[in-house]
């Protein structure tokens, strides 16, 4: 059984027998389902079921000539509400299954932002999987979450936050002048990196670590789409998976100016969300990609 199952209400599932009856709901009274000819009569085939309000479970598989379907995949998934980046997004497939993966390169982080792709079927033409860049899209990112707690947050003055911006703004023009080769601006961003090293080093002998780090997005595990983060709560609100009655918590996330939508099992969550306080776990980031609105 996928793991971030549980996640979405379903941590009860135990077998293959349960979860069948799950993917026949899924495959009957789908919310959205999409197909796209593959040629020779097959067809590629989106399926998804909404158990709660952006939250439920997607199948990817194929539809002979006869009607017959076969099972590619599967995923559970939270819809993104947000435009969390706009920029080109490398499209790439999965070695172990049929699944894809997305990336781009976030200056917010200065690193590349990889995430599960989820809507496959928007990336066929001709019969084919479009792998390589589509150019300029926007990127709506969620995540999912089996493992995380609330920590206090930062109390910023208005001062402070403006002095916040404009490093982040200096910071991410600093990246994207070194990513074309700009030597100043590669020697300016080491020089700030030492800085904050030094000062870190100096003040966790007398604070705690999360007084001075404000937020985190580190990649976590073996899975490149798996992420450690330490995020500011905007909004919350908790829902019931009305299929198993589990209650569950879905966020919205600010980390280093990108805010995305996080669902996860109340029963794994350490403390209770307050808008202000931080989000501190292991997630599985997800993203869908569309045109971008002009």
């Amino acid at each position: 059984m996928h793991s971030y199952l549980r996640a979405i209400g379903f941590s009860n599932v135990k077998n293959r027998s349960d979860f069948e009856k799950i993917l026949g709901i899924v495959m009957n009274q789908p919310t959205e389902k999409t197909t796209r000819e593959l040629g020779n009569k097959i067809k590629l085939a989106e399926l998804k079921k909404d158990f709660m309000k952006d939250i439920g479970i997607g199948i990817v598989g194929e539809y002979d000539e006869k009607g017959f379907f076969y099972l590619g995949h599967y995923f559970p998934y939270c819809r993104g509400n947000f435009v969390s980046a706009t920029d080109d997004v490398c499209i790439n497939k999965r070695v172990d299954t049929d699944a894809y993966t997305g990336m781009y390169d976030d200056m917010r982080f200065g690193v590349s932002m990889i995430f599960y792709l989820q809507n496959i079927a928007g990336f066929i033409q001709n019969g084919k999987m479009i792998e390589g860049v589509a150019k300029d899209v926007h990127v709506s990112m969620s995540a999912l979450s089996v493992d995380g707690k609330i920590i206090l947050g930062l109390e910023q003055s208005e001062r402070q936050l403006r002095h916040s911006r404009a490093d982040s703004a200096q910071r991410k023009r600093l990246i994207a002048e070194a990513k074309q080769g700009n030597q100043e601006a590669i020697d300016s961003l080491t020089i700030e990196d030492i800085d904050i090293y030094a000062m870190v080093s100096r003040r966790v002998h007398n604070e705690d670590l999360y007084s001075i780090v404000e937020n985190t997005f580190i990649p976590y595990g073996s899975e490149s789409d798996n992420y450690s983060i330490l995020a500011t709560i905007k909004e919350y609100s908790e829902v019931v998976n009305p299929m198993t009655q589990e209650e569950l918590y879905v966020m919205t996330l600010e980390c280093n100016d990108m805010i995305f939508n996080l669902c996860m099992n109340k029963k794994d969550l350490l403390g209770v969300p307050m808008v202000g306080a931080r989000f501190k776990g292991s997630i599985w980031m997800q993203g869908f990609v569309r045109e971008k609105i002009t």
